[in-house]
């Protein structure tokens, strides 16, 4: 029996550590980088013909008056445009527009984001 538990004892230390790097990092993802993302271009920024891969729209509810829309509101809008975007493989996003509709749940007011592009691909 000694021998058994010396085997445990000498075994015990890496076989934890495995088994916490298996549990720590099996969920673990990585997030692309912001530099990844394809970019919102204007008109003037089309150097290079293009293919229309698609139509983009996301939205989301915020709660809270109309007033206290931030910056960060409508910054979130483009975000999102970028990164639905990356997912399709598109190259870059026209067209944006991000707006907030005004809405009333009996009276509790809220805002709905809403924000559309069109995402290419260059040729």
């Amino acid at each position: 029996m000694t021998s058994s538990y010396d085997l445990l004892k000498r075994a015990g230390l890496p076989l934890v550590l495995l088994c916490t790097l298996l549990f720590t990092g099996g969920c673990a993802t990585a997030k692309p980088h912001a530099t990844e993302l394809p970019p919102i271009l204007t008109q003037d920024e089309l150097l290079r013909p293009y293919q229309k891969i698609g139509d983009i729209e996301v939205q989301r509810e915020r709660y809270g008056s109309y007033e206290d829309l931030t910056q960060a509101d409508y910054s979130w809008g483009y975000q999102a445009l970028r990164e639905e975007a990356a997912k399709i493989g598109a190259d870059a996003v026209i067209y944006p527009e991000v707006k907030a509709e005004h809405q009333t749940y009996i009276v509790f007011p809220s805002s709905e984001m809403k924000a559309k592009g069109i995402a290419i691909k260059f040729h």
